[in-house]
């Protein structure tokens, strides 16, 4: 509290009774100075696909850091990074790595209005896409506007940013297709989350989004820092199977390493006709992002034949992600309840309204939402206040505790604020 503003990092909050600091973690655990021991399915905010402190990862560090650090130069396992994700990710030509995945949405539209020549983005409602200012807009607001007027959602954002950000509704396709077809002349990109937070697409929805886009000229950017090599070892696109033309990514990429020694923290990449805008030159029509350190730590050792997301989606099918069984165990502790997501990524809603966009998910009773959430921490799992993730180190003991802290959660949640 004395060194750090509220004694947080900024991106996870526990009551302050139940705060504590991390001494150590391996696969899916983490331990704290107390000693005391908690399953993790926060893992970094979602990069730890393989568990904290994979054998694999932290052998090719060690032997990578013999040999220098950050070079601020092409390195030998920078291009071979460059090249496995050109191979992996359908609309990955060429690639751009910045140093955070916040960096890498804001270069992404940056190489659309470089190429377009326009200023105005379409994002959609309840997404996000890190804290640029660009991005901060209707991410989470309470009193939602008329589309397409946008919500700041901090302060220090100039009020122009307002008038260069359209909001469309998430899974509604007719909407979207009217907004980007009356503002395509002035439009640089639409950017969106394929699968927005816990929220999946509705089937056409992304089919539809990339048909408009495509027709109008406009780029269409998917924000896969959460789906990326998660879903598929392709991504979102691999898994939803529809193209955008520039993806960011991040997290898994970085392997969870801290942003300015990380060699792809974030990463944009896309068709080539859209990063040629990033070509170094003197030109004013250049997109300039800023130049990663180039810190070459192999963190993502696995090969697509090892099937990982696979294996994780497979394993992640059995609680703690199983939709049905969790709306059972809610109905039982008396609570109406949705489970959105996917397997590997997921959350709880307190509401008898299906999931299907932001605004559905204002009628979640937010109370019991907090009250569940530090139920399962003082029982020994930590979890952020929005998601689950499901890594490979979650084993059928982690597991199983699990859904025994899940059940007695409910009913302590239920009694906390009925």
């Amino acid at each position: 509290m004395r060194v750090l503003p509220g004694g947080v990092l900024g991106g996870y909050y526990a009551p302050q009774e139940l705060a504590f600091i991390v001494r150590e973690a391996r696969g899916a655990r983490l331990v704290d100075f107390s000693g005391r021991e908690y399953i993790d399915y926060i893992l970094g905010s979602g990069p730890l696909v393989l568990g904290h402190a994979h054998p694999a990862v932290v052998a090719a560090v060690e032997e990578q850091l013999r040999k220098g650090t950050t070079y601020f130069q092409l390195s030998e396992p920078t291009l071979a990074l460059a090249e496995e994700i050109c191979r992996a990710v359908p609309c990955a030509d060429q690639v751009r790595f910045c140093s955070t995945g916040t960096e890498a949405t804001f270069f992404a539209l940056r190489l659309c209005r470089a190429f377009r020549r326009k200023d105005k983005i379409l994002k959609f409602e309840g997404g996000f896409h890190g804290t640029h200012d660009y991005s901060l807009m209707s991410v989470g607001p309470r009193a939602p506007k008329a589309f397409p007027a946008p919500t700041p959602d901090s302060a220090g954002i100039p009020h122009a940013i307002q008038d260069e950000v359209l909001i469309a509704p998430f899974n509604d396709l007719s909407e979207t297709e009217a907004m980007i077809e009356a503002h395509h002349q002035d439009l640089a990109a639409v950017i969106m989350e394929p699968f927005q937070r816990l929220i999946t697409p509705q089937p056409g929805f992304l089919e539809g989004v990339r048909a408009v886009t495509a027709r109008r000229g406009v780029p269409l950017v998917f924000d896969e820092i959460v789906t990326g090599f998660r879903f598929a070892y392709g991504g979102a696109q691999e898994y939803y199977g529809v193209v955008p033309d520039v993806v960011a990514l991040g997290k898994v990429v970085g392997g969870g390493f801290p942003s300015p020694r990380s060699r792809a923290g974030g990463t944009s990449c896309g068709t080539s006709r859209l990063t040629s805008t990033a070509r170094p030159s003197s030109s004013p029509r250049r997109a300039r992002s800023t130049a990663t350190r180039s810190l070459p730590l192999p963190a993502w050792p696995p090969s697509p034949s090892s099937g990982s997301p696979e294996r994780m989606r497979a394993s992640s099918r059995r609680e703690p992600g199983s939709r049905t069984d969790w709306r059972a165990a809610a109905r039982t502790a008396g609570l109406a309840a949705q489970v959105a997501g996917e397997p590997p990524v997921f959350e709880i809603f307190f509401t008898d309204r299906p999931i299907t966009d932001y605004r559905a998910s204002l009628a979640a009773d937010r109370e019991l939402h907090a009250a569940f959430t530090r139920a399962m921490l003082e029982r020994g799992v930590v979890k952020a206040a929005g998601k689950f993730y499901v890594s490979l180190a979650h084993g059928a003991d982690d597991v199983d505790r699990t859904i025994e802290i899940f059940a007695a959660a409910l009913k302590a949640a239920a009694e906390a604020t009925h």
